[in-house]
């Protein structure tokens, strides 16, 4: 019912008081049904609901012939930011009024601010309730920010509501060399808080996008290496600083990453050693601005590029082990799976010729892949890329 409960439409009927009252958590309320002569009822035949749940009539008190009052004790917080309804009835059951009771408890002082900026041409910012976080009834967060010396006081003008309450966006306008003082206030009906100033240079706070053209190839007939080349973010090409980067990856039936320990620096190509002979893998790269425009502090970590994949060569030693299928067996799988692998060729590379082992490698991922996934990709679109592979003689090792 929410809101469509106001006293303003049963003036002729019935009234309820307190309307729309807002207490804390725990608190006790009397209400009273005033009822209007005209009506003919006695206040003592009606009787109270709260979110359509009966209260039980021990609670009731017949103040006079048309008032009938009801006491609820150590109230919970609202169900819904809308407020819980509290009615009065008729013997028959008609609705004769409402009241939205809105029961919650003051915010706390927001805690764990922290902001980035991507690519220097944003900021971004999110932190948590104080407290127990939730309040149980509507409650305003907003963001401020003004530069530390000189300058107004701004807000963020995010609509912080539903998953997004807790954070906020400023998408322009930022100084790059001044200092900002960034705070969030929380306000609702029964008090405010206002959490710690965070001072920042937007400098300290930078992310980049992923890396780009993230690839992955084999390293001549090397069993158990595979080289990965990147591009760095083309966004910060024009602002003067450097990158370290860092490279995970896992094998094709694995759900584990692996994070490269070693330090990549700044280069934008690493081999990977040690890996297992005869095995698809998946690679990502990610990036971290350091020494923009001259800051000693470390940037953010960028979010992990799309996976790339590729194959090690199979191990000549792993195919004369012991629990390695007979020769005859081993002839049989491969004609059962290239034929698969050409049914798949014909049916997503139209006009296509020439085959290479990267291709395989990609049809390897493609079986990986979700139907949801899958669903995503036009036929068009995945004809164009398997056409781009196919310009090598396809070998089988």
């Amino acid at each position: 019912m929410g809101r469509l409960l106001k006293h303003r439409q049963f003036t002729h009927v019935a009234v309820i008081s307190p309307q729309d009252p807002v207490l804390r958590i725990g608190s006790s309320l009397t209400a009273t049904c005033s009822l209007s002569p005209e009506l003919g009822l006695q206040a003592s035949t009606l009787y109270w609901t709260l979110n359509g749940m009966c209260l039980s009539s021990s609670s009731y008190s017949v103040v006079s012939p048309d008032v009938l009052s009801v006491t609820i004790h150590n109230l919970n917080g609202s169900r819904q930011q809308s407020g819980d309804n509290l009615v009065c009835h008729g013997a028959d059951g008609h609705v004769l009024a409402g009241s939205c009771l809105y029961v919650g408890m003051p915010p706390e002082k927001p805690v764990n601010l922290t902001c980035w900026s991507r690519n220097t041409k944003d900021l971004s910012c999110k932190w948590s309730p104080g407290g127990r976080g939730e309040t149980h009834i509507r409650t305003k967060y907003t963001l401020k920010y003004k530069l530390r010396w000189y300058g107004r006081e701004k807000e963020c003008e995010n609509d912080s509501t539903g998953k997004q309450r807790y954070s906020c966006h400023v998408p322009r306008n930022l100084a790059l060399f001044t200092p900002y003082e960034i705070w969030v206030e929380a306000a609702n009906q029964l008090g405010s808080a206002t959490s710690d100033i965070t001072t920042l240079d937007i400098l300290d706070v930078v992310t980049t996008d992923p890396p780009a053209n993230v690839q992955v190839s084999r390293v001549g007939d090397l069993e158990d290496q595979l080289t990965v080349r990147w591009a760095s973010p083309p966004e910060l090409k024009d602002i003067l600083f450097q990158a370290k980067y860092q490279i995970r990856y896992r094998l094709e039936d694995s759900t584990e990453w692996k994070v490269v320990v070693d330090d990549i620096g700044n280069q934008t190509s690493c081999r990977l050693a040690g890996l297992r002979p005869g095995t698809v893998y998946f690679v990502q790269v990610r990036c971290n601005p350091v020494g923009i425009y001259g800051s000693r502090k470390p940037g953010i970590w960028s979010d992990w590029s799309h996976p790339a994949a590729a194959s090690t060569p199979s191990s000549e030693r792993l195919q004369s082990s012991s629990c390695d299928p007979k020769p005859g067996e081993q002839n049989s799988t491969l004609r059962r799976e290239l034929k698969q692998f050409f049914g798949w060729v014909r049916k997503h590379a139209y006009g296509c010729s020439g085959m290479s082992i990267k291709l395989y490698d990609q049809w390897r991922v493609w079986l990986q892949k979700t139907q949801k996934t899958r669903n995503q990709v036009g036929k068009q679109n995945l004809s164009l890329s398997l056409c781009s592979l196919m310009h090598s003689v396809f070998i089988i090792s």
